[in-house]
């Protein structure tokens, strides 16, 4: 045998190798477990769908509803059913979720089996978003990290529109808190061009919990409150500090009030008709006079 053709008989023996390789890998990187589901009319045309499995740590669980046509190879029809056999498929780019079961009148149950994409991970790491490296100390797995990809659908196009808003290096986790707070480049702008040059992607999902949106900083600049720092806002949605609340407070003459202020009339429950029996009381109209009346502190003067 020729030395040309025994280095072809190296290469293509290392060529298998690496194959098998790489199928033993992806074989090894299969998550599997349990599935329940329930479809509510009311919700037009979405199922919520919960995925369980062990862990280390006992049992992980995760579940959102869905569009029903996310669903492929279920129907309205196998939902509403008696007692069905179902197969159906939630694809993703992260991997492909396929689920098997029984449904019974928009009940169902069974068992899930994802596999990952392993394309996903390298476009990812090009946009530098490491899917191999834990998010904590507790997930070792990168099946976990991908499982959650697929349920959550990151997807390299929401990665992009992400790094074209200019929020600086963003990490993995970053993505996840998009996908589950409905976060992208078109709100992130919005918040920026609303007068908000400095603010922290957790800003970001901060503004989503609390729903604070551009809208919602011309409203509170309409009331007076121009320039609040970012905070202030939070405490205004937290402590529901809203105009009609605002328009009460200064109509029994308190038109000077910061944004704290009100947040303690707020937390102490002062309204327009306390500020009125305290005022026929001979109570001074100050915020501080009015929380010792509230709290039962208050002495008059002598």
């Amino acid at each position: 045998m020729s030395k040309n053709i025994q280095n072809l008989f190296k290469f293509a023996f290392a060529f298998i190798v690496i194959v098998i390789g790489n199928y033993v890998i992806v074989a090894q990187s299969v998550v599997t477990g349990d599935w329940k589901a329930e479809y509510k009319v009311e919700k037009a045309e979405k199922i919520q769908l919960n995925f369980s499995r062990k862990s280390e740590n006992g049992r992980n669980q995760m579940g959102q509803s869905y569009e029903l046509n996310d669903l492929q190879g279920l129907s309205l029809s196998q939902i509403n059913s008696s007692n069905e056999s179902v197969r159906f498929n939630l694809v993703r780019e992260a991997g492909n979720i396929e689920c098997e079961g029984k449904f019974t009148n928009g009940r169902g149950t069974g068992t899930f089996r994802f596999t990952p994409n392993p394309q996903f991970i390298k476009e990812m790491k090009l946009r530098g978003f490491d899917f191999e490296k834990p998010r904590k100390s507790d997930d070792k797995d990168i099946e976990n990290r991908l499982f959650a990809a697929a349920t959550l659908n990151v997807t390299t196009a929401l990665a992009d529109d992400l790094l074209s808003s200019d929020f600086g290096k963003l990490v993995v986790d970053a993505l996840f808190k998009a996908a589950i707070f409905k976060i992208d480049g078109k709100f992130a702008r919005e918040m920026k061009e609303s007068g908000f040059q400095n603010l922290t992607f957790d800003d970001l999902v901060k503004a989503r919990i609390f729903k604070i949106d551009a809208e919602f900083v011309r409203h509170v600049a309409q009331m007076g409150f121009q320039n609040e720092p970012f905070e202030m806002l939070v405490k205004m949605r937290i402590f529901k500090i809203t105009p009609e609340f605002i328009t009460e407070i200064r109509n029994e003459g308190f038109n000077d009030l910061d944004i704290e202020d009100l947040v303690k009339m707020r937390i102490f429950n002062i309204n327009a008709e306390f500020i009125r029996e305290a005022r026929a009381d001979g109570v001074p109209m100050n915020v501080e006079k009015l929380v010792q009346k509230k709290i039962g502190v208050y002495r008059k003067d002598k």
